[in-house]
């Protein structure tokens, strides 16, 4: 083999070698750029997501309060209207059911025996 065609088969080898060092070096710097910023924008996006689940957890517990005492004031007031309609209901019933009876009453005095007349001697 002549020296020319062996300088040319050593730099050939350098050639590609340094081309892939390069092209591993690149690699890897973009790598860590790339991790770099996944951690910021990690680092970031946590933070802010953090933030924002406080702020929407405290939102949600004063509705929750506010839905609950609301929630309280109706019931309240629903019980205090069915307990009036039902004491209304109870008496209206208890009339109903005396007016019943005086027409059971009545009713029977209507189809009875007749009455006998005493009449005095004399």
């Amino acid at each position: 083999m002549s020296p020319d065609t062996l300088t040319i088969i050593v730099s050939a080898i350098g050639v590609v070698l340094t081309l892939g060092a390069s092209l591993f070096a690149a690699g890897a710097w973009m790598i860590r750029r790339i991790d770099e910023r996944l951690g910021t924008v990690d680092h970031r996006l946590s933070t802010r997501i953090g933030s924002v689940e406080g702020r929407l957890g405290a939102r949600i517990d004063s509705v929750e309060e506010k839905l609950t005492a609301r929630i309280d004031t109706v019931e309240e007031k629903l019980t205090a209207r069915i307990d009036t309609v039902e004491e209304k209901l109870t008496a209206r019933i208890d009339a109903v059911a005396t007016d019943v009876t005086d027409l059971k009453i009545a009713v029977a005095r209507l189809e009875g025996p007749p009455r006998h007349l005493l009449v005095s001697g004399g």
